[in-house]
């Protein structure tokens, strides 16, 4: 058994215990049940993991903060007379090849309010992303590179 699969089992044990299944529950019982086994992780040998659980946390909190970020650029945008919006279409290079990562990132950024995932390239190496505020292409691309498809990269090899 996975070490992922005691700590899903454990989060289900916590929720039992508790008497409640909801998903707060169910998160502070994994949590919980993580702590408890990266403390007894001598006793499971070198594992990735509690790496790369952390590195999915993190990919979960910067699309958390992105889409707090762009809903309000995009509810900004609709609520003030005149338009701010400079929609384009950029063509991101990907350095990611796997096309599960492909497909994560595609869909974070779809469901990235102002922006929109288009299509990959029939190669995989390149991704087609609509976004609503685009002062410069070269930056929109440096923000996707640095930001999503990076940390996709992290948390998924």
């Amino acid at each position: 058994m996975s070490l992922f699969q005691i700590n899903l089992l454990l989060a289900g044990g916590w929720c039992a215990l508790v008497g409640t299944f909801d998903l707060g529950t169910f998160v502070r019982g994994f949590l919980l049940a993580f702590a408890a086994l990266s403390l007894s992780s001598p006793v499971h040998g070198q594992t990735a993991y509690f790496r790369r659980v952390l590195l999915a946390a993190r990919l979960g909190a910067y699309f958390l903060y992105e889409l707090t970020v762009s809903s309000l650029q995009v509810a900004g945008d609709v609520i003030t007379p005149g338009q701010r919006s400079r929609p384009a279409i950029v063509a991101v290079p990907l350095d990611i090849e796997d096309p599960l990562q492909i497909t994560v990132l595609a869909n974070l950024i779809s469901l990235t309010p102002g922006t929109l995932s288009l299509d990959v390239s029939p190669d995989g190496k390149t991704l087609y992303v609509h976004d609503m505020f685009v002062d410069d292409p070269d930056e929109t691309r440096r923000e996707i590179k640095t930001g999503f498809e990076r940390l996709v990269r992290e948390a998924m090899q």
